[in-house]
């Protein structure tokens, strides 16, 4: 099947033709034919499988065919997305999706002057992709009106819910249209999924296509149980086999990504971080400077999960394991991106142990060993040691070196062994 058997409009199949965009992915071909008919659409779908232009396509063929312009102040479809990176994201594809036509696409987030915004949003806009804070700060500046949105995009609910964001949304679907089309596309499932579809979505129609919680197929992943303290230095270690290829590194902390990306530059690595402390132009310069190959490192917060779609990031790095487990699925996403192949690689240390076991759980999956000792298979320190119930070493007592092969290739599986080995 190809997007002109979806009945969009041939403008718009020109302008994919022109970007390299051919074959609809399987979100595309299940969900676009249901939004045409007006149908309001759940679709879950994993990373890097096409979800904007599973919703973005069918609203820029309706109203690319409305023919009058909107009213000013007023808003046509509204995109809600939880993080600024991924609305920048959509935003950029939906102009480059409408390129030459008379769509107005309009972006609000924030960490940029609002002022700007408020004299964009003056003329009326056709489509606008919004995170929730900065669009009820407009919305309480009188600066734009829903009155007369008739389609309401939720992207990415799924992290909304664990944002916090459902308050704010809980504000803002009210103003809308009474009469409109909802669509909802998440990566995962959690159970709170439900309430917010009965609550936004009318006879919805389901499409999926991937098991909430699987990792993309090509993504090759593997784990190195080591020391906190032992982190950076296998960290270098592995990113020197690559020198040349993209990185992506996740950290928990703001603190720890901008000490760790000093790390990175001493060893020689053209690094940045992004994080929440940074201001939107701090971070895109820096997204804008991974795209294009002028630093081959990029260290992030969770902030970044879901808002990067460069297709050739080879390899992505859980430096340390996210404490909400589904987070580690939309981290490695971020690699073996439109069919290409990836590595992601995670580092465990001793009081990460409750974290990997709620990610595999999560997954339905062990994630393949490439280096070190598990920590739940060293034998209990002796009375007086210094363990913490967690079963793993002493300080300084070994588990802190990688064993074995440090390429993902040569992982092994834990579910394999039949008693704990010697720790290193």
């Amino acid at each position: 099947m190809d997007f002109d058997m979806l009945g969009l409009a041939p403008r718009l199949v020109a302008k994919l033709k022109d970007l390299g965009i051919t074959d609809p992915t399987p979100i595309q071909t299940q969900a676009i034919p249901h939004a045409m008919n007006g149908r309001d659409v759940m679709g879950l779908a994993q990373t890097g499988t096409g979800k904007t232009a599973a919703f973005g396509l069918p609203l820029l063929h309706v109203i690319s065919g409305m023919g009058s312009k909107p009213a000013p102040k007023s808003v046509r479809g509204l995109v809600l997305a939880p993080t600024r990176e991924l609305a920048k994201q959509i935003a950029d594809n939906l102009m480059a999706y409408s390129a030459g036509g008379h769509v107005r696409i309009g972006l609000v987030v924030g960490g940029v002057s609002i002022n700007a915004q408020i004299k964009r949003l003056e003329r009326g806009t056709d489509i606008l992709v919004a995170t929730p804070g900065r669009l009820l700060d407009l919305l309480d500046r009188k600066a734009v009106f829903l009155d007369q949105t008739r389609f309401l995009v939720l992207d990415e609910a799924d992290q909304m819910l664990d944002l916090g964001f459902i308050h704010a949304l809980r504000k803002i679907a009210p103003l809308l249209a009474p009469e409109r089309q909802t669509m909802l596309f998440s990566a995962t499932m959690p159970k709170q999924m439900a309430e917010l579809s009965n609550a936004y979505l009318t006879d919805a129609v389901r499409v999926a296509v991937s098991p909430p919680g699987k990792a993309a197929d090509k993504v090759d992943q593997s784990i190195h149980f080591v020391a906190k303290a032992g982190k950076t230095d296998l960290l270098i270690d592995l990113m020197r086999k690559h020198n040349e290829d993209r990185a992506l590194v996740f950290v928990r902390t703001k603190h720890g990504a901008d000490r760790l990306a000093r790390h990175l530059e001493k060893a020689g690595f053209a690094t940045s971080a992004i994080h929440g402390n940074r201001s939107q132009g701090q971070r895109d310069r820096a997204i804008t400077a991974f795209k294009a190959g002028q630093i081959k490192v990029l260290v992030a917060t969770d902030v970044a999960a879901r808002g990067i779609d460069i297709p050739d990031v080879r390899h992505v790095y859980n430096y340390d394991l996210p404490n909400v487990a589904d987070n580690y699925v939309h981290r490695i996403g971020r690699t073996a991106r439109a069919g290409a192949d990836g590595w992601a690689v995670a580092f465990c240390a001793p009081d990460e142990m409750g974290e990997l076991r709620d990610i595999e759980r999560t997954m339905k999956t062990s994630i393949p060993v490439a280096g070190g000792t598990p920590w739940e298979d060293v034998s209990p320190p002796a009375r007086g040691g210094g363990g913490k119930g967690r079963g793993g070493p002493r300080p300084g007592r070994g588990g802190g070196k990688p064993q074995g092969s440090s390429k993902p290739a040569g992982a092994r599986s834990r579910s394999r062994r039949k008693g704990p080995r010697k720790a290193a």
